[in-house]
């Protein structure tokens, strides 16, 4: 509607503006440690399901899969360690993945 300054950013009327909830899911003024995945974090208060009326239905299924798979691995192999802890990232804009997560059991 107008241009607006943001953060030290100029964004004028007419500029496009891509959001993306990953960067805001490391938000060092949100989370403590935000690149490191702490499974305990509390409060985990992340944007990854969206946020009020574009909150996921599915949410609730997810979080649910998610649990039963990660126990299921666990309990199967409870010797399951990381190979090395220089774990490479896929660039990427929207969604930020591991090239590869070596382990062993």
């Amino acid at each position: 509607m107008e241009d607006v300054e943001i953060a030290g950013a100029k964004i004028r009327r007419g500029d496009v503006v891509t959001i993306g909830h990953g960067p805001a899911n490391r938000d060092p003024a949100q989370f403590r440690d935000p690149d490191v995945l702490d499974v305990t974090r509390h409060p985990n208060q992340h944007l990854a399901f969206g946020h009020g009326i574009h909150y996921c239905v599915g949410a609730a299924l997810a979080r649910l899969e998610g649990a039963i798979a990660i126990s299921t691995v666990l309990r199967r192999m409870p010797n399951l360690k990381l190979v090395r802890s220089d774990l490479e990232w896929k660039p990427g804009f929207l969604v930020r993945s591991l090239k590869s997560l070596p382990v062993a059991f």
